[in-house]
């Protein structure tokens, strides 16, 4: 698991959570630590209600699971032999709501629904501050999600004008097309933009993605915050270029690599970051504000 480590805090314990599979991960290594005295995780495990509510959530969610194994162990639940760790359960049963990951936030991790019930057997008070804090986290990210919609809505706009009315300026009146076809000049001038930053035409990029072009989409709907913010800066410049009739490969030459050039430094930077505030609750708080 190499997913980016998220954090929440529960009534004073520090909950690592890791994105796996498109789903979210929470640290049972981490939860525990809320239990009075030595517990461990596969005391969890001997309990007959754990394994029954792991074995409906794999029924649901996991087609390679092997319920036939895993019944075999359950028969032993409630004996006071009976112990398994989750090494044992995930060798033998192939279940995928828990796993392991090594490294400095190491440990066991429990796909959420899994680490809700874990919670409970840790405290019911425990298991609601879980809850409220990871809705918490998820209404955090949605904001995020959405402004870094509307700045990259912004970006895509920002100097499309600029650069249709260049070409429809200094272009258009010494294009080899009919009328009818001068749409090609605008297409052509796009797709020296395209190659230039991201290496292939509108076309190739419909072609390789024909599911997604049937939806509407293209390759700028795809684009990162500061790739709209380079393609922004190379419709200003190659309007200008135009403008100056500089010959279309020098300007492609050009414009190739002050993309590289400013990606390289944009990527080592947070744009997100410079536009929100720091507090990470700047979204909700603003939100309370208003109520």
């Amino acid at each position: 698991m190499t997913a980016k480590i998220k954090q929440i805090e529960a009534d004073g314990v520090t909950i690592s959570i890791v994105n796996y599979d498109s789903e979210d991960y929470m640290s049972l290594t981490d939860m525990i630590k809320a239990k009075d005295g030595d517990f461990f995780i596969s005391d969890w495990l001997r309990n007959a209600n754990t394994l029954d509510y792991i074995a409906a959530w794999e029924t649901m969610n996991n087609p390679n699971f092997n319920y036939g194994e895993f019944a075999i162990i359950r028969q032993s639940a409630g004996a006071n032999s009976f112990k398994i760790s989750v090494k044992e359960l995930l060798s033998k049963t192939n279940i995928k709501c828990l796993t392991a990951k090594a490294g400095r936030y190491g440990g066991t991790y429990a796909h959420k629904d899994i680490a809700f019930n874990f919670g409970m057997w840790i405290s019911p008070i425990f298991q609601l501050y879980i809850v409220k804090e990871y809705q918490r986290l998820k209404e955090i990210e949605t904001d995020q999600h959405n402004l870094e919609w509307d700045v990259k809505r912004v970006l895509s706009k920002v100097n499309y004008h600029i650069h249709t009315d260049a070409v429809k300026n200094h272009i258009i009146p010494k294009s080899k097309y009919s009328t009818d076809k001068q749409w090609i000049e605008y297409a052509e001038e796009a797709d020296l933009l395209n190659v230039a930053l991201f290496g292939c035409t509108a076309k190739q990029w419909k072609e390789s993605n024909p599911k997604l072009s049937l939806e509407g989409s293209n390759m700028r709907d795809f684009a990162s915050i500061n790739e709209l913010a380079v393609l922004s800066n190379l419709e200003s410049l190659n309007s200008e270029l135009i403008k100056s009739g500089v010959e279309k490969r020098i300007r492609f030459n050009n414009m190739h690599r002050i993309a590289r050039q400013q990606l390289e430094i944009l990527n080592k930077m947070d744009v997100l970051k410079s536009i929100k505030k720091q507090s990470d609750s700047t979204y909700i708080d603003e939100k309370k504000k208003l109520e």
